[in-house]
């Protein structure tokens, strides 16, 4: 039996963590082994445009006593502006699968469009390194940084973001469009709540009431780029437009800094609300 089977039981879940199954360091069932070290009572696994990892996470989370909500991150377009969904509670992940599988080629469209930019600015990166960093998951631009790194292009991680592929630098590409609406519509169909993730101060009450006309049913409160006040301003805000608070660490593997699993401390109360509704079909 595991310690955090044999621990007294824990207060807290992160509503949104990420594995090899997109751009994390960790396969899913090693990030549901540091779930269980963390001593957190649930975790969401919520990797990227992808449900590959979740029957892994599953199994583990049932050996070792993790409860896993099985989830998926989207990138999406609100209006002109980027928004990233979280589907959560996905009681049929499988009915993703076709559309994800469009969005996956979209990912590799886009990584080499990225790729072709930086080969023009002399930066000789090639495809195969990227698939290299990337293996079996969906290809993203976390994945074309680490190529970078080992390439020996930039000292860092996050000197590739800043110098070369983040928002406006000379090798960005944006996304093809995914509207919310769709990507809502989406999360629903496989029985899952579509959940504003880091939406920082962008979730104002009028954006958060548009967004759920459209279907919203709740928006991340407690994310790592929230300093407190936001995080109260974000919970008044929900309460105020009767959205689900939600909360997680976005990890991707870091042992250390603010972004560290089960780090954001939310309330396994909040998870009782968001299955209460699941229970109730208030879902849209």
């Amino acid at each position: 039996m595991s310690d955090a089977a044999t621990s007294p039981t824990p207060a807290f879940v992160d509503l949104q963590v990420h594995s090899t199954a997109s751009d994390g360091a960790l396969p899913p069932a090693a990030v549901v082994e540091a779930a269980a070290a963390a001593n957190l009572y649930a975790m969401a696994l919520t990797d990227h445009d992808t449900v590959d990892g979740l029957a892994e996470a599953r199994e583990a989370g049932e050996r070792l006593g993790v409860r896993i909500v099985p989830g998926v991150e989207l990138s999406t377009y609100f209006v002109d502006d980027e928004l990233h969904l979280l589907g959560l509670h996905l009681a049929q992940p499988d009915t993703m699968a076709a559309a994800l599988e469009r969005l996956k080629a979209d990912r590799v469209a886009r990584a080499e469009e990225i790729v072709e930019i930086l080969n023009r600015h002399g930066i000789p990166l090639t495809m195969e390194a990227v698939r290299a960093e990337a293996g079996d998951a969906a290809v993203g631009r976390p994945h074309i940084a680490r190529a970078m790194v080992a390439g020996g292009w930039v000292s860092e991680f996050r000197d590739a973001f800043d110098k070369w592929i983040g928002w406006k630098r000379p090798a960005y590409v944006p996304r093809e469009r995914f509207e919310v609406a769709d990507a809502i519509t989406l999360v629903h169909e496989a029985g899952g709540l579509a959940v504003w993730a880091h939406p920082g101060e962008a979730a104002t009450v009028p954006r958060l009431t548009r967004l759920k006309a459209l279907g919203l049913d709740g928006v991340e409160c407690l994310h790592p780029s929230h300093p407190p006040y936001l995080v109260t301003r974000l919970v008044e805000h929900a309460e105020k437009v009767e959205l689900l608070p939600s909360g997680g660490s976005d990890w991707h593997g870091t042992l250390e800094g603010p972004r560290r699993l089960g780090g954001q401390l939310v309330p396994k109360v909040w998870l009782d609300w968001q299955d209460e509704a699941v229970a109730r079909g208030r879902i849209g």
